[in-house]
Formats: structure tokens, C-alpha cells, sequence
């Protein structure tokens, strides 16, 4: 098996501020534009077998920008479903329910086209990712590739790594980096987290 390169996408207006950005269609601020360029080198010194993005446009332009312009489109591969808290920050949740945390409480209910969904069900489109990467690394050489967004991919490591869903809250991930998941001894491990090229 390979290893499994995430990526996220780069910074947009919202992830600035600080706004769950879920289904919203935000673009790339010019900032993450750069971010994404800045991570061509690291993209090209690897043999890509398959790459798969997000439909949203955030995540299609930062796979466009670092060269894979051929990635298949996963709507599994989407942002957390925020429901209720789409566009909303933390800090303003939290005035009202101090306690929570999105990875063990989820969201507050959202309209009928987009209702929120609760840390388990974030892992189970998590699991059905994983389930597509392994199928690459049987039919492919090279690594495989998932350009997607911050709380998606931190659950979908904890999934990797044999976690619960919840455990995606151990992997802080910022706008624009890339992170390895890679085996040793025949289990999965983190092999690079956050890594941006040197300015």
C-alpha cells in the first residue's frame, strides 16, 4: 500500500474568519491561491497513481492549482454538513451553548437540503473515502491523493488511523498544507502533518 496524501484546500474568506463553511460554495481568497501554489514541489516529487477532490470550488481550484487537473470528484470527499451553524463561528455558537464542540456534539438542525450531520455520520462517508482509496492502491502505483476540507480530513485520519470519529479533533489542519498518512510495520501512521514548502 502507498501512502495517502491529504490536502486542504486554501484559505478562503471564511476559513479567515473563522466561519464553519460547509456547503457554501466560497472561492479561494488570492492568500490561497499561493498557499495552494506553494505546494507544487511537494505534489511533483511524488508519483500520483490517483487523486480525488471535493465538488466544491475551493477544493477543485487548489486541486487544479498543484497540477491535478484530472482528480475524480467525490461528493463524498465534502465538507462536515454544519446544518444550523453553517457560516456561523465558534466563538458566536459558544455564547450560547459555552460546552460545545462540533466533534462530539455535531450541529444544530439546518434546512431540509442541508440538515447537519452528527460525527458518526461524518465518519461513515470517511470510511467510504478510505474504502475507494484502498480500491486505488489495488489498481494503481503511486500514492493516492484527496484534496478536500479541514474537519473532513481530520476525521477521515482518525478513521484511517482506527479512531472514533471524535479523534479528528487531535489534528489541528490549516489552509493550504499537506499531510502524509503512510504504514509502518503494516499499520497506518502520520508520517507529515501541516507541511508547507520553506517561503
Amino acid at each position: 500500500m502507498g501512502d495517502l496524501f491529504l490536502v486542504r484546500h486554501g484559505e478562503t474568506a471564511w476559513s479567515r474568519s473563522g466561519r464553519h463553511t460547509g456547503s457554501t460554495d466560497v472561492p479561494l481568497t488570492e492568500n490561497g491561491r499561493e498557499e495552494a501554489r506553494r505546494l507544487v514541489p511537494l505534489i511533483r516529487s511524488h508519483r500520483i497513481g490517483a487523486a480525488f477532490v471535493s465538488p466544491l470550488q475551493r477544493a477543485r481550484e487548489t486541486a487544479q492549482l498543484i497540477g491535478l487537473d484530472e482528480a475524480s470528484l467525490d461528493t463524498d470527499l465534502r465538507e462536515w454538513d454544519y446544518g444550523g451553524y453553517e457560516g456561523v463561528t465558534t466563538v458566536e455558537i459558544q455564547r450560547e451553548r459555552p460546552d460545545w464542540f462540533l466533534f462530539t456534539d455535531g450541529v444544530a438542525p439546518g434546512p431540509p437540503e442541508h440538515p447537519g450531520e452528527t460525527p458518526q455520520e461524518v465518519g461513515e462517508r470517511a470510511d467510504r473515502v478510505l474504502a475507494k482509496v484502498d480500491a486505488a492502491f489495488a489498481n494503481n502505483e503511486g500514492c493516492v491523493v484527496l484534496v478536500a476540507h479541514g474537519h473532513f480530513l481530520r476525521v477521515l485520519t482518525a478513521r484511517r488511523l482506527g479512531l472514533p470519529p471524535s479523534s479528528g479533533a487531535l489534528f489541528q489542519l490549516a489552509t493550504g498544507t499537506l499531510c502524509r498518512l503512510s504504514t509502518e510495520h503494516g499499520r497506518p501512521v502520520i508520517a507529515g502533518w501541516n507541511v508547507r514548502p520553506p517561503s
